[in-house]
């Protein structure tokens, strides 16, 4: 049973920045609402937090915490209010009885699919090519002047994960008018794909009828590297890949041959090392377009987010399904 909402103490392990960036004051309404909410000073848990709270809400600023210290005899549920919930509590926390959910993910997805949207039309139509040359020489001739780019609608669109985000890209090229749209995901079925307007086909095949490669799948076990030189090898010449969920999906010292040598194209906000090194090979170059791991983060989606752990809170008190819990069967499928 969980625990009455009025006796309910709720433990917000973040940053006094981050929390007013993800709760304003309509939803620190509503959480006090709840019960008593303690937040934190500096993203540290307390020391009797498993004993003395039954929620605990965490982000990207929550410190590291070993596993024991989220299991006693009072905290019964975990929600998280940033992307994976993986990198703080390990499977063995959901054996040992604690519910997880990750409250804040959903709202990122439009976000996300936003950028990688815009980066898609950014590299068709070359406007950041013709922005630097211009900036640079304020010359108009030199800048793209009767240079001709191309149209999203006619492109072979490919996205690799029918993810939340995934499905959102889709929603959002088929608006424009797109009409080759092919995905890869072996957890979706052909008529769910047919729902979104997107054809199933292998990954080889989406890969070499691709004139874009959106990447929107999790890193697991089974998708580290899935696109690695041979398949990378496959991808048309001129072809572009982007790329706004996980680097580690690509093998990316195999794209950056690619792209230095000018076969593809690419915009990418994730990387193998983040920050990115100051002597990347892929800065300056001509046919790519670098962001800063900065995907999902709009004021928008960071008040979402705190919206939506407190929906997920409300559901466990009432004792109803939650939206985004993260159960065993799901967690090592989980980005």
């Amino acid at each position: 049973m969980t625990t009455p909402a009025g006796n309910t103490r709720i433990f917000v392990a973040i940053t006094p920045e981050e929390s007013d960036r993800l709760y304003d004051e309509s939803t620190r309404a509503r959480l006090a609402g709840l019960g008593e909410v303690t937040w934190s000073k500096d993203g540290s848990l307390p020391a009797d937090l498993a004993d003395a709270y039954d929620v605990l809400i965490t982000s990207w600023s929550t410190g590291k915490f070993a596993p024991e210290a989220v299991i006693g005899e009072r905290l019964r549920l975990a929600v998280h209010t940033a992307g994976t919930i993986r990198g703080l509590f390990p499977r063995s926390v959901l054996e040992q009885g604690l519910r997880l959910a990750q409250g804040g993910s959903a709202p990122m997805a439009v976000p996300v699919a936003e950028l990688s949207l815009t980066l898609t039309l950014a590299l068709l139509r070359n406007l950041h090519w013709m922005d630097r040359r211009l900036q640079a020489t304020r010359d108009w001739s030199k800048s793209g002047l009767g240079r001709l780019t191309h149209g999203i609608r006619e492109q072979s669109i490919g996205i690799v994960g029918l993810s939340r985000t995934g499905r959102e890209y889709a929603s959002m090229v088929t608006g424009l008018g797109v009409q080759t749209v092919r995905a890869f995901d072996p957890y979706v079925g052909p008529d769910d794909a047919a729902a979104l307007g997107v054809e199933l086909v292998d990954l080889a095949e989406l890969c070499a009828t691709s004139d874009v490669l959106a990447i929107h799948a999790p890193v697991t076990e089974q998708s580290r590297h899935m696109l690695d030189q041979d398949m990378i090898g496959r991808l048309r010449d001129g072809a572009i890949v982007v790329n706004t969920a996980r680097s580690a999906v690509i093998d990316m010292e195999a794209l950056s041959e690619q792209l230095v040598s000018g076969r593809l194209s690419a915009g990418l906000d994730v990387f193998d090392v983040e920050p990115l090194a100051a002597d990347s090979p892929l800065y300056g170059l001509d046919n790519v377009l670098i962001t800063p791991h900065v995907a999902g983060g709009t004021i928008e989606a960071r008040f979402a987010q705190g919206a939506g752990v407190t929906d997920e809170i409300v559901a466990f008190l009432s004792e109803e399904p939650m939206h985004y819990e993260v159960t065993a069967d799901i967690y090592d499928r989980l980005s």
